[in-house]
Formats: C-alpha cells, sequence, structure tokens
C-alpha cells in the first residue's frame, strides 16, 4: 500500500499545483495589454462581430467566472479554441507535441552520451589536466546562448557544407529519413547545451561520492578500478544525476522557445512565442498546462526511480 499511498498524495499534490499554475497564467494573461479579439479579428473588425467572438469566447463575463469555467472544461480536455484560427487548443497542443518530444528524445540521450563519462572522468581525475579541460569545456557550453549555437551549426553543416537542411521538421512515422535529417541540428543545439550543463552536476555529485568512506573501503580491499567506479560510485551517484536529468527533460519538453524558432521547429515552444505575440490566450494557457503537466509527470517517475536505483529511500 506504500506506493498507493505515495501515488495519492502525490496525484493530490500535481492537482493542487496544477490550479494554482492556472490561476497565475489566467490573471497574468489577463493583465497583458492588448484585446486578443481585436488582435484575432484584424481587417474584419467590426462592432457586431468584435461583440460575437467575445461572447463566444466568455470574456465578457467576470474573471472569476472565466476561470471555473475554463478550470470545469479542462478537466474533461476541452481547453478551448484559438483566437486566431478558430481550432481547439488541444488539437493545436496534440499536433506540436510530437515535434517537441522528438527533440527530448534525441537531445537528452545524447547529453547523457556526453556528460555522463566526461563528468565521471572528470571527477576521478580532480585536479588534472583532464579535468581542467571538461570544467572549462563545459563552462562554455553553459555560456555559449544557444541560439548561436544553432547559428553556428547551420552555417557549418547546411550553408558551407550543405549537408544537413537549415529548418523545418519531417514527422517521423510519416518520413522517417527526413525526421532523421531535419531533426540532427536542433537535436545536436539541444543536446550539447544540456550536456554540459549535466557535467557539473554529474562530475560534482561523483566527486562528493568518491570521498565517502565506503568507496575507500572498496578500493583498500582491492577491488578492480572499474568494478569500485561503476559499483560503488556511479551508482550511489544516480540519484542527483536522475535529479539534472529530469530537471533538462522538463526543459526541453516545456518547449525551447529560442532553439525551435531558429530552426522553425514546430513545437510548443515556437506555439507559445506565436501565441504570446498574438495574444492567444487559450492557446497560451493551454500550452503552459500540458507543460506544467509534463514537469509533474518527470518528477514523478524520477521519484519513483529514486526509490529503485537507491534502496535507502523509500516512497513513505
Amino acid at each position: 500500500m506504500t506506493i498507493v499511498r505515495f501515488l495519492a498524495r502525490r496525484l493530490a499534490y500535481s492537482a493542487a499545483v496544477l490550479v494554482g499554475v492556472l490561476i497565475v497564467v489566467f490573471a497574468l494573461v489577463h493583465l497583458v495589454p492588448g484585446d486578443p479579439v481585436r488582435i484575432a479579428l484584424g481587417t474584419r473588425y467590426t462592432p457586431e462581430a468584435y461583440a460575437a467572438l467575445r461572447a463566444a469566447s466568455g470574456l465578457d463575463e467576470p474573471m472569476a467566472a472565466q476561470f471555473f469555467g475554463y478550470l470545469g472544461n479542462a478537466v474533461t480536455g476541452d481547453l478551448g479554441v484559438s483566437f486566431r484560427n478558430g481550432d481547439p487548443v488541444t488539437a493545436i497542443l496534440l499536433e506540436r507535441l510530437p515535434a517537441t518530444v522528438s527533440l527530448a528524445l534525441v537531445g537528452i540521450p545524447l547529453a547523457l552520451l556526453i556528460a555522463l563519462p566526461a563528468g565521471t572522468w572528470a571527477a576521478l581525475h580532480e585536479g588534472r589536466g583532464s579535468d581542467a579541460l571538461v570544467r572549462v569545456t563545459s563552462q562554455f557550453g553553459v555560456s555559449v546562448p544557444d541560439f548561436w549555437l544553432g547559428i553556428l551549426l547551420i552555417s557549418l553543416f547546411s550553408t558551407t557544407l550543405g549537408w544537413l537542411p537549415t529548418s523545418g521538421y519531417r514527422p517521423l512515422l510519416e518520413d522517417p529519413g527526413g525526421w532523421v535529417r531535419h531533426i540532427i541540428l536542433p537535436g545536436l543545439t539541444v543536446g550539447l547545451v544540456a550536456a554540459a550543463i549535466m557535467t557539473r552536476y554529474i562530475r560534482s555529485a561523483v566527486l562528493e561520492v568518491a570521498a565517502m568512506g565506503y568507496v575507500r573501503t572498496a578500493r583498500s580491499k582491492g577491488l578492480p578500478p572499474r568494478t569500485v567506479t561503476l559499483r560503488h560510485t556511479v551508482r550511489n551517484a544516480l540519484v542527483p544525476i536522475l535529479t539534472i536529468t529530469g530537471i533538462q527533460l522538463g526543459t526541453i519538453l516545456g518547449g525551447v522557445i529560442v532553439v525551435e524558432v531558429v530552426f522553425a521547429w514546430p513545437g510548443l515552444g515556437r506555439l507559445v512565442y506565436t501565441s504570446v505575440a498574438a495574444r492567444d490566450y487559450p492557446v497560451i494557457q493551454g500550452a503552459v498546462l500540458l507543460i506544467a503537466v509534463a514537469f509533474l509527470a518527470i518528477n514523478l517517475l524520477v521519484d519513483l526511480l529514486y526509490a529503485i536505483v537507491d534502496p535507502r529511500i523509500r516512497l513513505s
């Protein structure tokens, strides 16, 4: 029953967080200057069309009534319709979600592939030249703006070498080859940025564990260095490694706005960017709600993995 109680508590907590997120976003988008209905109508504006669209979107009601009406509809999966084109927000989000998930599927494994060995190697060779090289390189990666890195990759692999397309997206199931060609550069951009951040955290985590008494005891027993590193050091550093991995995964799923704009990537980040510019309240609220759900789901998954990788942690 422990895991059942744990899940029940976390779901109740997540529901409360989502309501809080919606309250904040709902208030903020209504405080932003500009009339979304007037912007949506554009040159088609007439007083009659303006009044009709406000009534259809519920903006003529008090804010409290708007919020509770939106909350009740959101529970059933109805997130309203876009002010710009009248399409259901849920359909818009589901259309954009695969592109963002694609970035996460490429970026996070690439980041782990780089950061895990680099951070571990730097920690086990603290104070040496290789440690300094890893720290300087990761600091450089953290300091470099992701849009500049993306432009640099486009200039090299697209403009100069002509190997890869500069922008665009192809659905994986419809065009696997096109998907691979188009995702390499944006995936590499988010992966390298995440790897730089994760390398520093992994180095610190492994360095802390390597100083523990049980690691020194394992070495004194004459165990092979590989066994000490994998079984006693890295394994016990997995909790902070899982934490930073979950944070980076949530960041990518939340939409890396600048990267998606640079590569014309039709993900959630670019959707939020264009929706804010157009004052498209329903799309903004729906996107933020989806991003919050993704973060909460990732946090729940990471907490469950804690208990698996470290038996000393109990869900209760």
